[in-house]
């Protein structure tokens, strides 16, 4: 699976929307100077998705120049990734229950945050440029209060819901519509020695704040890994588990694919 996700899937759906991120923050802005100014945004800031996306960022690092030359220019050579982090923005709207929208998303939502620069750094690991990678996952890691390797893989259309206290490893894949809340750790036993040692999550799957996945195991699609869970085996597609060690309970109660 592609961290890239089905663009073309996230291309008609952001036809059908009729609107953008950039159109809804620069409909909050003009409205709300005092945020502007206090985002340290401008007119510049929404010439295009890359322009928004470094000043954000690069606000969460101190005005770091260093940052938003990087975000700006990943965004600028790579447009499928504009269009990839629309759609997580989108669905991040859609899925959550607190007003704003898309410009509330993409101005105040740390978690869409921390997968934004996360799509950043990972096209800088798939190009081969391992320390600048690292060095801007260190810096937004240490903004974000997140800790996701640049080597995991993320499908279109990831809710990060808070962000803060997320972990995943590097062997990591996260399929297309997975809903994540705050402090999950994706991770290694230490008992796994082969090219895969982290979790995969299927399509449409929901863990809960604090769950604990680790291993090279498989969360199936639809599954549901509640809250505070620790999950050490596969974990049947439509299926939720609860508890320490994790036991299935029945079916998955919670979906947002449509």
């Amino acid at each position: 699976m592609s961290c890239r996700g089905s663009v073309k899937q996230v291309e008609q759906m952001n036809s059908v929307a009729g609107t953008s991120v950039l159109g809804e923050v620069e409909q909050l802005i003009q409205s709300r100077p005092d945020i502007a100014g206090m985002l340290e945004l401008s007119s510049a800031s929404l010439a295009s998705f890359a322009d928004l996306a470094a000043d954000v960022l690069a606000g969460l690092c101190q005005g770091n120049v260093h940052v938003r030359a990087t975000v700006d220019r990943i965004y600028r050579d790579n447009p499928s990734l504009v269009v990839l982090s629309e759609y997580d923005i989108a669905e991040t709207a859609r899925r959550n229950f607190e007003p704003g929208g898309m410009a509330a998303t993409m101005l105040f939502a740390r978690g869409a945050q921390a997968v934004m620069a996360h799509r950043v750094i990972h096209q800088l690991w798939v190009d081969g440029d391992a320390d600048l990678s690292l060095a801007l996952k260190a810096l937004c890691g240490r903004a974000l209060a997140t800790d996701i390797h640049p080597g995991a893989r993320i499908g279109a259309g990831f809710w990060l819901d808070h962000g803060r206290g997320f972990v995943a490893g590097e062997t990591v894949v996260i399929d297309e519509q997975v809903s994540i809340w705050h402090g999950v750790t994706l991770g290694s036993t230490l008992n796994d020695s082969g090219a895969t040692r982290h979790p995969a999550v299927g399509r449409g799957a929901v863990i809960g704040a604090n769950a604990i996945v680790l291993g090279n195991i498989r969360v199936g699609a639809g599954a549901n890994v509640a809250a505070g869970s620790i999950v050490l085996e596969d974990v049947p597609e439509q299926t939720a588990v609860v508890g320490s060690k994790a036991r299935a309970i029945g079916a998955a109660k919670v979906s947002f694919i449509e």
